[in-house]
């Protein structure tokens, strides 16, 4: 009967793995994203100037990190998968086998390190801020000159530990996404959020009301915090093969992705 038993155990842990290994083999290149973060990422109705179908849902993902994506999953052989996910969700989908990667703007900050491992860096950016056109803050050429000002910035993002290097600002809320904090700012709820360079532009091409702020007196940062790069788990061998992807995209058509991504971003987003 022991023997029964422990026959039956090896068989079923077999069956486990096996369909484990047929999940992460399938053929398949599962990315996470929050879908709206403008022009990294996004979500529009149809498949539009590229767009991918976003997995469980009728509705597509588009921007630079779903070009890249694609590149990369053409590299590897696999089909894009687009995963929309909350930017509080993604470390938790990767750690978790949901998702194979995350390309979603994110920085490779130590404190991330700790957890997930990352690939070369696919972008490079520097921190601005977004007003309101016309209004007090539109003049400024130093970070201290928001000193006063309500200021926020996205949740468990380094763009939001940084406000406090501003004396005297007034620190808001941090919020859970960008069109939240586009929301903030036309209401007068805050004067100005935190964002990388091509949120900033993505945001005053979006609407007439916004303007971007960049700084000659800026925020102090890492190389990490401003760089962006994809997301694996501990140890993966996904980040080799990544990084040959990516060796692969010249400086030229980056920087061509991302201006047809500014380009092509919804209004609302």
């Amino acid at each position: 009967m022991k023997k029964r038993i422990a026959t039956l155990i090896i068989l079923t842990l077999t069956v486990v793995m096996m369909a484990g290994c047929a999940k992460k083999d399938d053929g398949k290149f599962r990315v996470g994203m929050e879908a709206g973060y403008a022009p990294f990422n996004w979500t529009q109705s149809d498949n539009s100037n590229g767009g991918v179908a976003i997995d469980g849902g009728a509705e597509f993902a588009g921007g630079y990190d779903v070009e890249i994506a694609k590149k990369i999953a053409e590299s590897l052989g696999k089909e894009l998968v687009v995963v929309k996910t909350e930017w509080d969700g993604l470390v938790p989908a990767l750690t978790s086998g949901k998702i194979d990667a995350i390309i979603a703007g994110m920085s490779p900050t130590a404190e991330r390190k700790e957890t997930i491992d990352f690939s070369d860096n696919y972008y490079k950016s520097v921190l601005v801020m977004v007003v309101k056109k016309g209004g007090a803050f539109e003049g400024a050429t130093s970070i201290q000159d928001f000193s006063g000002a309500k200021v926020s910035a996205q949740l468990n993002t380094f763009h939001y530990s940084v406000i406090e290097q501003i004396n005297g600002v007034d620190i808001q809320p941090a919020m859970d996404n960008f069109p939240a904090m586009r929301v903030a700012l036309e209401s007068g709820v805050i004067d100005g959020y935190v964002s990388e360079r091509p949120e900033g532009v993505s945001a005053s091409a979006a609407n007439e009301n916004f303007a971007m702020v960049e700084f000659t007196e800026g925020f102090v940062t890492s190389e990490d915090d401003t760089a962006i790069a994809v997301g694996v788990e501990k140890g993966s061998e996904l980040t080799a093969k990544i990084n040959e992807a990516l060796s692969g995209i010249s400086e030229e058509e980056r920087i061509s992705i991302m201006e047809a991504a500014i380009l092509n971003q919804p209004a609302a987003q």
